[in-house]
């Protein structure tokens, strides 16, 4: 019996819509973060991206547990001596929320060829309106998730 891998044009792509408002931040993540491998379907190839397409929406209305708001920081250097700038979870949510939940997606894909591709097919809203609606996206609800 030989393995079976799967070629780029056997992959088919679905649609999903996820509510950021059900749940905390991590749980929408690591969702997202499996559906846009594609770990779930059964011709999965590490190799190949084999992934779905996952819009969000409700952004602006995420929930974190705990302290997070205050103490979760987010860092970025610029390269350059005295470079480095630093912002709390509170003031990121302020300015764009959707920034918040594709930084937490990109930590947990792979880091690989395939990363930015994966990226691209995440679409993140602030509000509850999406302009996906002819794609036909398939609601997944993450309340009762655990």
């Amino acid at each position: 019996m030989k393995t079976y891998s799967a070629k780029p044009t056997d992959v088919t792509r679905k649609w999903y819509v996820i509510d950021a408002s059900d749940t905390t931040l991590g749980r929408v993540a690591t969702h997202v973060a499996t559906l846009l491998t594609g770990k779930g379907k059964p011709m999965f190839t590490q190799h190949i991206d084999c992934g779905d397409f996952v819009v969000i929406v409700n952004a602006d209305q995420l929930q974190v547990s705990g302290n997070k708001t205050e103490k979760k920081m987010y860092y970025n250097h610029s390269g350059f001596p005295g470079g480095l700038r630093e912002r709390q979870l509170k003031d990121l949510m302020e300015n764009d929320s959707t920034e918040v939940i594709v930084a937490a997606v990109r930590g947990m894909l792979p880091v690989n060829k395939l990363r930015d591709g994966r990226l691209a097919r995440l679409k993140v809203y602030a509000g509850a309106e999406h302009n996906h609606a002819a794609q036909k996206p398939e609601t997944v609800s993450l309340k009762g998730a655990k």
